[in-house]
């Protein structure tokens, strides 16, 4: 019996393969790069977006007194996050409701957004392309219960918002 004992422990030292319940995160990480290396590389449209090619960007065609336009063209292809102020005291649910029928406006219009509520009264739209966040908000500034657009840490004020400022 203590024979047997003894050639089962020697057999599984000898082995040198590790149990996977004793795996720690070095390991695990490892064993990760492994089957990552025996891999097929992935197509570029399958990788995440943070390790795509960043499209190319042509400004000789750009009038520079605009600079929205180039930013827009300089956010192609990359994710950007707007968020959006809805107008008075709403409430969370008026708010989820407001910005559910703006997202529907949008998608209608093909431009493709992610809605997400943070506040009572505010929420982050989260565009894919970065560039359509322009165009949407030149369709929520119209809107009557839209108090502020912001994109790139720039305000654009709604229409009936109050804080509107005139400009010359």
């Amino acid at each position: 019996m203590l024979f047997l004992i003894l050639f089962t422990n020697l057999n599984c030292f000898c082995n040198g393969k590790k149990d996977i319940r004793d795996y720690n995160d070095a390991d695990m990480e490892r064993l990760f790069d492994e089957w990552e290396e025996k891999d097929d590389p992935l197509e570029p449209d399958e990788l995440p977006e943070w390790k795509r090619e960043p499209p190319k960007v042509d400004f000789s065609g750009f009038n520079f007194n605009n600079p929205e336009d180039v930013l827009k063209a300089s956010k192609k292809g990359k994710t950007l996050m707007t968020f959006v102020t809805v107008y008075g005291k709403s409430t969370r649910q008026e708010t989820e409701e407001i910005t559910a029928l703006w997202q529907t406006s949008l998608m209608n219009n093909h431009i493709i957004a992610e809605r997400f509520i943070i506040d009572d009264n505010r929420a982050i739209f989260m565009f894919k392309d970065g560039s359509q966040a322009w165009e949407a908000k030149d369709f929520l500034v119209e809107q009557k219960y839209c108090d502020q657009v912001m994109i790139e840490n720039k305000p654009y004020y709604g229409r009936y918002s109050p804080n509107k400022k005139d400009e010359l």
